[in-house]
């Protein structure tokens, strides 16, 4: 005779946890030995490598062994915080990955709706497939072709704005402080731009069609449409994909500062990961290298965190 129903429950619910556990186990063993690899390689290449921390508390010479190094507590860090070379990079860093972030942002969420207010198909997937080509391309040919742009001699940019009249002789882009970061910033965007509104047109396309049509009804244009429909209904993926991006803030960027870079412009250009190069790895200071890196990882934690429990506040979508 078949048990009822309550009785089921009630035995569930009394049922030992560690027996439910295991039962679990049993019937999503398939899943775990299938997650097993991925678990070994996370654990090998993104949690054993924490111990090298240990080099920002110590004064690291690779001669040495783990035990014979000499330990100095937070020498380094005091270093960095003290030193003006580092909150000058550090002022450069968080200023660049500013502009890019909110750079990328506009462009790309500018970009996605209207593109998706072109109705010609074929005319909007060849703009599409042109805006993703960048994205492809090394840092070296972008800086490559940025530079030849820029050049004094024949570069395109002086060029027109000479035949426009907004100029009268060249401006030497790359030789003015003045002038990087914002070169940076629309090199980003120059590259990143059509790859970055991909996620906000696959949030436009979940929209409900019916939305639009009864705007329409009520008179709305495509701007209305645009303001009151579209934007409020990718809100939450922008609100997600900032959270994310604000745990990048010291990630402003290693090649194209380090490529455009050149030594008028040093005070502005260099970044933090420049700066691990040239003062940590080129002269042997691995654990003011390691501190750096700790620095930048805590900061991003930090902001995450801050960044969802703000929008956890407000009722917004959040990330964790």
């Amino acid at each position: 005779m078949a048990k009822p129903v309550d009785t089921i429950a009630v035995e569930a619910a009394i049922q030992p946890k560690k027996t439910r556990k295991s039962k679990r186990f049993k019937n999503q063993g398939q899943l775990m030995w299938m997650s097993l690899p991925v678990l070994i390689y996370v654990m090998l290449f993104s949690y054993y490598p924490i111990w090298g921390w240990t080099m920002a508390f110590q004064n690291y010479k690779p001669a040495k062994s783990f035990g014979e190094q000499e330990w100095v507590g937070l020498k380094q860090f005091k270093f960095l915080f003290t030193d003006d070379s580092f909150l000058r990079v550090l002022r450069n860093t968080i200023g660049m990955s500013a502009i890019n972030m909110v750079l990328g942002f506009v462009t790309a969420i500018v970009f996605a709706i209207l593109l998706n207010e072109v109705k010609n198909k074929l005319f909007k997937r060849s703009i599409q497939t042109i805006s993703y080509l960048p994205h492809f391309l090394s840092w070296i040919i972008v800086t490559g072709i940025v530079a030849t742009s820029l050049s004094v001699d024949g570069g395109i940019v002086n060029e027109v704005l000479m035949k426009l009249g907004i100029i009268h002789e060249p401006i030497m882009w790359l030789s003015e402080p003045k002038y990087f970061w914002g070169i940076v910033g629309a090199s980003h965007v120059w590259k990143e731009v059509g790859w970055n509104a991909i996620i906000y047109l696959a949030a436009i396309t979940s929209i409900d069609p019916s939305l639009y049509e009864a705007a329409e009804i009520d008179g709305a244009n495509r701007y209305h449409k645009m303001w009151y429909i579209t934007l409020p209904g990718i809100k939450s993926i922008v609100i997600i994909l900032l959270i994310m991006n604000l745990g990048w803030i010291l990630e402003a960027g290693f090649e194209v500062q380090y490529l455009l870079g050149n030594g008028v412009v040093v005070d502005w250009s260099e970044t933090i990961d420049i700066f691990v190069l040239k003062y940590g790895l080129k002269q042997g200071n691995y654990s003011l290298a390691t501190a750096a890196g700790i620095f930048k990882t805590v900061v991003s934690i930090t902001l995450i965190y801050a960044a969802n429990t703000i929008a956890k506040r407000f009722g917004e979508e959040r990330l964790i």
